[in-house]
């Protein structure tokens, strides 16, 4: 972990709350003048701490209320078909995340779509034209109870 102090944290978690603050309200929250909490947050991004800036998109909103979690097993394993088959599942824009993990299965994938019939198409289309894939394992979501983008700090 970088050195991180507790104002770098508040700064953090103040983001994490609204990207949109400006720098003048977060200098107000930590007790800082502008110009050191701005020169704060552009070294948090330059470190890669601070990633990226995004808004936060209802998903049902926008025709994507189905989420599935697709556990994916290779049926060989290599260093290059795992970075085929990374590279080909990235390609695909239902696939919100892909983790690597461990126990029965190779991959998780967060799949979000319009409907079953839409996850029928990923399935047949995107996963279908993947090589190397041994089998899939779909578990559907019913509800959300907890949803945090935010990193605990």
């Amino acid at each position: 972990m970088s050195d991180l102090d507790q104002i770098d944290l508040k700064l953090l978690e103040l983001l994490q709350q609204s990207g949109k603050l400006t720098t003048k309200e977060i200098a107000n929250r930590v007790n800082l003048s502008p110009t050191p909490v701005y020169e704060r947050i552009r070294r948090l991004e330059r470190e890669g701490i601070i990633r990226k800036y995004v808004a936060l998109v209802e998903a049902e909103k926008v025709g994507k209320g189905l989420i599935v979690f697709c556990d994916i097993t290779l049926k060989e394993h290599s260093k290059e078909i795992g970075y085929q088959f990374v590279h080909d599942i990235t390609a695909s824009k239902y696939v919100c995340e892909c983790y690597n993990i461990s126990g029965d299965s190779d991959f998780r994938l967060k799949v979000m779509v319009r409907d079953m019939k839409h996850y029928q198409d990923f399935v047949l289309n995107d996963l279908g034209s993947i090589k190397n894939i041994g089998s899939a394992h779909s578990t559907f979501v019913m509800g959300v109870i907890k949803h945090e983008y935010a990193v605990p700090l």
